[in-house]
């Protein structure tokens, strides 16, 4: 019996190779219903809680979070401003990209910069190592479902994704490479602004994409059913 609920809950939990079709799943970028919105804010604003578990690990940030904490760091203002500083910076890199923001990609930049100083604000720095890798952990679950969550919205890729996806195309390099490029450069200017680099941006980078498979895969079989 063991063995069973072993092989179900592996089952439950097994990845999913691709985006996921939801119920709640836009026919373009732009078809908002209330029900829709309040999903994609309900991503979102998890995402953001997500990142301030990470913070609040004190074992080192994910890299976009450690380049708004440099950010944060040389200019007195809070991480959310921060976040939501370099969201639009990286935003106006798509002109010459012409790529096109959605409603999603506009949420993106307000909801989870308000998320992010909400968390910090409400959860307690650690100071204990295990504690603190359990909120690394916790972080990464949780971004992983944000992730899987808003994604399956279909209303448009965040700044970050949306800029990665457009040298894609421009420049015909593998995805794969231009965010591993993307992410180690911001990750090299956070860290030289002063953002917190450590174990935890190591467990993000090593699960993060992991953790959005499984969650793509939770998603695929609760709508299915």
């Amino acid at each position: 019996m063991a063995i069973n609920i072993v092989r179900s809950a592996g089952d439950w939990f097994r990845p999913h190779r691709s985006i996921p079709i939801t119920p709640w799943r836009a026919r373009h970028r732009w078809d908002l219903s209330v029900s829709r919105v309040a999903i994609l804010g309900g991503g979102l604003f998890l995402f953001g809680i997500g990142e301030s578990f990470l913070v609040q690990s004190n074992l080192g940030n994910s890299p976009w979070v450690v380049l708004s904490q440099g950010v944060s760091e040389k200019t007195g203002i809070s991480l959310g401003w921060a976040t939501f500083a370099v969201s639009c910076a990286v935003l106006l890199l798509w002109l010459p990209l012409s790529e096109k923001p959605g409603f999603g990609t506009f949420m993106n930049i307000i909801v989870i910069a308000i998320a992010l100083q909400i968390g910090v604000e409400i959860i307690p720095r650690q100071t204990n190592f295990l504690v603190g890798l359990g909120f690394a952990f916790c972080g990464v679950a949780l971004v992983g479902v944000a992730s899987a969550i808003y994604i399956t919205c279909g209303l448009g890729p965040g700044p970050r994704d949306g800029w990665m996806t457009g040298l894609h195309h421009k420049t015909g390099i593998r995805i794969g490479r231009v965010r591993l490029a993307i992410e180690s450069l911001v990750l090299v200017l956070g860290a030289l602004l002063g953002g917190s680099v450590g174990l935890g941006t190591a467990i993000f980078a090593l699960f993060i994409g992991q953790s959005v498979a499984i969650s793509f895969g939770v998603l695929s079989r609760i709508t299915r059913q």
